[in-house]
C-alpha cells in the first residue's frame, strides 16, 4: 500500500495542472465569444473536439489515480483481506476507549481499527508525527465502524477525531498512542 502523502502530493499535481488546463480552455473561449470581426468566430468542431478531449483527460485521470488510492483495493475486496491485528476501540462522552495504553503493530501488517460508540457521531482519524493525516472514517452510533490500513513505515502516530462533536470534541486527542515498528 502507498503511502497516503504520496498519494496526496501527486494528485495534487496531476489535478492542478488539469484544472490550468481548463481554466486556460474558458478563458480562450470567452475571448472568442466576445470578440468582434473574425478573431470572434468559433469554429464549432474544434471546440467539440477541445470539449472531448478534455472530458477523456478529466475521465482518465480520476480512473488512474482512483487506483493509487491506499484504501481503494482493500475496500472493494473486503472479503479477501484477514487482519493481522485488530484493535477494538469505543468511543463515550467524548473519550477514546483503547483495549491497551499503547497500541502496537509492525510495518507491512494489517490492522483493523474497529470503532463504536453508542452516544454521539465521532471521527476516528490516525495522524503521522508531522500532524498530516495517514486515515480516517466517520464513528456513527448503531453502526458497523471499522478501518482496514497497512502502514508503510515505521513511527509513532497520534488518534484524534477528525468530526465535529460538540466542544468537547477539539480535545479528543491521544498523541502517540500507536506505535508501528520495523
Amino acid at each position: 500500500m502507498i503511502d497516503s502523502s504520496v498519494v496526496l502530493n501527486g494528485q495534487t499535481i496531476a489535478y492542478t495542472l488539469y484544472a490550468i488546463a481548463v481554466l486556460l480552455f474558458m478563458a480562450w473561449f470567452g475571448i472568442k465569444i466576445t470578440s468582434e470581426g473574425k478573431a470572434g468566430v468559433l469554429k464549432t468542431k474544434f471546440f467539440i473536439i477541445l470539449v472531448i478531449i478534455l472530458t477523456i483527460i478529466g475521465v482518465s485521470l480520476h480512473i488512474t489515480t482512483s487506483a493509487t488510492i491506499p484504501w481503494v483495493t482493500i475496500d472493494l475486496n473486503r472479503g479477501d483481506y484477514t487482519p493481522d491485528k485488530s484493535f477494538e476501540i469505543t468511543i463515550v462522552d467524548h473519550e477514546f476507549k483503547l483495549p491497551e495504553d499503547k497500541l502496537t503493530a509492525k510495518v507491512g501488517e494489517l490492522v483493523l481499527f474497529d470503532v463504536k460508540t453508542e452516544d454521539l457521531t465521532y471521527g476516528f482519524g490516525v495522524f503521522r508525527e508531522d500532524n498530516s493525516m495517514v486515515c480516517q472514517m466517520q464513528v456513527v452510533p448503531g453502526h458497523r465502524n471499522d478501518l482496514l490500513w497497512k502502514f508503510e513505515k515505521p513511527g509513532k502516530y497520534t488518534i484524534r477525531s477528525t468530526e465535529y462533536s460538540g466542544p468537547k470534541g477539539h480535545k479528543m486527542i491521544l498523541k502517540d498512542v500507536l506505535v508501528i515498528t520495523e
